[in-house]
Parts: C-alpha cells; sequence; structure tokens
C-alpha cells in the first residue's frame, strides 16, 4: 500500500462482535496492526496508544489496532491491561493482505508466515497520508500523533 491508496474496502470485528467496513468509520484515521495480544511488544504498544488516545481524540483522528486475536481474547487483553484503545479482529486475514501485513518472518531460522508490526494514517478523505512499517515500539505511537497533529488544519 503507497501514500495516496485509499483505504481498503475490508471489514474487521470489533469487540463486541460487529463486523464493519473500514471505510465506513471515521477519518482521520490509524490503524495499527500488530501480531499477538499480550505478547511484550504488543502490550507496549497498546498501551503507548492508549496513553495518547485522548491526545488523538482531541484532534480528531480514531487509532484502531488489528491483530488476528479473537474478539475474547482482546477483551481479556484489554481488560488486563487497562486498554482504551480500539482493538480489532481480522478473522479472515483479508484485512492483513489488503494491507498487505501478511509476511513472511523468520525466528530462531524458521519461517513462517505472520502479521509485520505496521501502522497506517489515514487522511480526512480516506487516503493513506503515512505510513510505518516494521514497526520498532518505543516513541512509535508519539510519532504517529506527531504526523496526524501535521494533518489537521489550524
Amino acid at each position: 500500500m503507497n501514500d495516496g491508496a485509499m483505504i481498503p474496502d475490508v471489514a474487521v470485528t470489533m469487540p463486541d462482535g460487529t463486523v464493519v467496513a473500514l471505510t465506513t468509520l471515521a477519518r482521520p484515521l490509524v490503524v495499527y496492526f500488530y501480531p499477538k495480544d499480550d505478547t511484550a511488544g504488543c502490550t507496549r504498544e497498546a498501551q503507548d496508544f492508549s496513553a495518547l488516545e485522548s491526545a488523538f481524540a482531541e484532534i480528531g483522528v480514531g487509532v484502531l489496532g488489528v491483530s488476528k486475536d479473537g474478539p475474547a481474547a482482546h477483551a481479556k487483553f484489554s481488560a488486563k491491561h487497562g486498554l482504551t484503545v480500539s482493538l480489532a479482529t481480522d478473522v479472515d486475514g483479508t484485512v492483513c493482505e489488503g494491507f498487505g501485513v501478511w509476511v513472511e518472518k523468520a525466528m530462531y531460522g524458521r519461517k513462517y508466515m505472520g502479521i509485520e508490526r505496521a501502522t497506517f494514517l489515514f487522511d480526512a478523505d480516506g487516503r493513506l497520508a503515512t505510513s510505518w512499517r516494521k514497526v520498532r515500539v518505543p516513541g512509535h505511537a508519539e510519532a504517529v500523533l506527531a504526523a496526524a497533529k501535521a494533518l489537521i488544519p489550524r
């Protein structure tokens, strides 16, 4: 997905079980992908976005985390860590495919398919303004907030 691309017409499952098309969500919108609930990096990232959620809301930018974990796992993860950021499920992998984040990974010499940690910032028209691939968590949520603020006319 390149800058300027429109938000893909794919749907996620929200924690309450409803299925929502990303194209129907309020914009500007941050969509971030993470590999697995309740792992160290994913927990830190969700906590960082949760800590800044009010700052994103203040400028009218929504934030949505997406993984393949189910709604029940998301609810448990959110409750355990006091997360306030919305988490959605990519039940069948179409969202990950649509964003190009379902990739081959390697760990300890073993190759497998998984979600690449990535973030996408869409403007008010639903166009991709900025993307971050192979995200490193420390300072990332702050960088996304700064980019989001730059989108908002003063």
